[in-house]
């Protein structure tokens, strides 16, 4: 009979062992016990307007009157077993930074994910809705839109943890120079030259294709399109990210809704890589890298307007031609560790001078129909006017994101292409790219050399903070690359 209890106790004890032991395997992270896990998950989450919403990508708004295709938050969550990322690219001109504030709050109370790792970009599709601050440096309150839009990304996150699955990772590069055309150029003097402040400038954005004025462009180009993909243990394609510095191409008909070339991108590579949409649910993702001063038109030849869809379609379509012939050579890797870091970085807001003030309020007080120095002189009047009430400084969110030897840098700016190749040049994580239009969207970005050019990226009202701005973003970023590449290093020796 002793000998029948002490078994028995023996029996309790062993199966308590065994019930500590499977609790602290999901405790603690697989990564502590000698065994490295990597999941992936994505999904999609509509973010489509209503009709009669404004689409903001022109001068002059116009209401919605058609859907030509629909508007996405594409969301990526990666887990290597002890951090998670979490990226989501949504098809919009650009929110503010209210907006993914908002959205990354929901996704920290309701996944666990830290802020910090939690990237929340636009395409800056010129054919949807904006969910900008009418301000551009900060809002009260979230209207209608602007709540969905965070409510439908943090959704995403949410669906693309879901959907988590053991997985496996590559990196790939393209090449697709026959898209990337710098969109500032020295010409010849002249009237084209005007700018809306009642001066001279001498780069001009966007000038008319094959124009004999013209002299050379102001800046590079970046032609290369880095991708991440991400599929099954078995091969089955998850999701892929992509990053192009192409500003837009869309080319609808005003008050139709699309996503332009990044909505293209995604359908294509989708039927190229013979992906899944349900099964598991394949995510196509193409992000806006430094493109603040390119576009896909060759200004030094001329050209004719393309019908409608032609444009966006058949760039989207060479765009995903040229990744999928680069993921035929993929290596794909069953783990990499993930890391995030993020920041902010304090800038002077541009203010005007008395002297342009009293310029830009002469411009308000013409009487109707008399002759304008520059088709643009009063959008800008306001603008300037504006900006007299606006903060001195602004603080503005940086983040880096390392996935493997992968850096990506992320910046609220429309970008110019400079910039990114010095910090895929300068950084000590390769390959490297740049997301625009993340976590806030501020306008653009020139280098202070730009800024000296003039052009219509530069103008106040256009570019809002000081024109010192770039160095100090990038030595800040550089930074960040540099703290997520030695922790990454001390990990490697412990």
């Amino acid at each position: 009979m002793v000998r029948n209890i002490i078994l028995a106790r023996w029996g309790r004890l062993a199966v308590g062992i065994v019930i500590v032991g499977l609790f602290l395997s999901l405790m603690v992270p697989a990564s502590w016990a000698g065994e490295r896990s990597f999941r992936a998950g994505a999904a999609l989450s509509n973010i489509t307007p209503p009709l009669g919403t404004l689409l903001v990508g022109e001068w002059v708004p116009q209401p919605a009157i058609h859907v030509n295709d629909q508007l996405w938050a594409h969301c990526l969550v990666l887990d290597d077993g002890d951090h998670r990322l979490a990226i989501v690219v949504a098809d919009n001109l650009g929110f503010c930074r209210e907006v993914a504030d908002a959205a990354r709050e929901w996704i920290e109370q309701e996944t666990g994910i830290p802020g910090s790792h939690v990237l929340l970009a636009a395409t800056h599709t010129h054919s949807g809705p904006s969910a900008r601050s009418p301000r551009r440096l900060a809002t009260d309150e979230l209207n209608e839109y602007q709540h969905f839009l965070a409510r439908r990304m943090a959704d995403g996150v949410r669906m693309a943890i879901n959907n988590l699955a053991p997985a496996r990772i590559g990196f790939g590069s393209a090449a697709l120079p026959g898209d990337v055309f710098n969109r500032r150029w020295f010409m010849q003097p002249g009237d084209h030259l005007k700018n809306p402040f009642g001066g001279m400038d001498q780069v001009r954005m966007n000038p008319p294709q094959g124009s004999p004025a013209l002299i050379r462009p102001a800046g590079p180009t970046d032609p290369e399109i880095a991708f991440l993909s991400l599929q099954t243990v078995d091969g089955q394609p998850i999701a892929l990210l992509a990053n192009y510095s192409l500003h837009y191409v869309s080319g609808i008909p005003a008050g139709h809704v699309s996503a332009g070339y990044f909505g293209a991108f995604t359908d294509r590579i989708q039927q190229l890589l013979q992906a899944d949409r349900l099964d598991p649910p394949f995510v196509g993702i193409m992000s806006n890298g430094t493109s603040g001063d390119i576009n896909n038109r060759n200004h030094s030849q001329g050209g004719e307007r393309q019908a409608p869809n032609v444009a966006m379609r058949a760039v989207g379509d060479r765009a995903a031609h040229a990744v999928a012939d680069a993921h035929h050579d993929l290596e794909f890797h069953d783990w990499v560790s993930l890391d995030a870091r993020y920041d902010d970085v304090t800038l002077a807001v541009r203010k005007p001078s008395d002297e342009l003030v009293a310029t830009m309020r002469r411009v308000l007080e013409k009487p109707e129909g008399e002759p304008a120095y520059h088709s643009r002189e009063r959008n800008y009047a306001d603008r300037v006017i504006r900006q007299i009430d606006a903060p001195d400084h602004v603080s503005v969110p940086v983040q880096t994101l390392r996935i493997g030897p992968l850096g990506i840098a992320a910046l609220p700016f429309e970008v110019f292409a400079e910039t990114g190749l010095e910090l895929k040049e300068r950084g000590p994580l390769k390959p490297a790219f740049t997301i625009s239009f993340a976590n806030g969207s501020y306008a653009y970005l020139p280098t202070p050399e730009q800024h000296e050019l003039g052009g219509y990226e530069t103008w106040l009202g256009t570019s809002l903070v000081e024109p010192q701005a770039s160095v100090k973003l990038v030595d800040r970023l550089l930074e960040m690359f540099q703290e997520l590449s030695d922790a990454d290093s001390d990990a490697q020796t412990d």
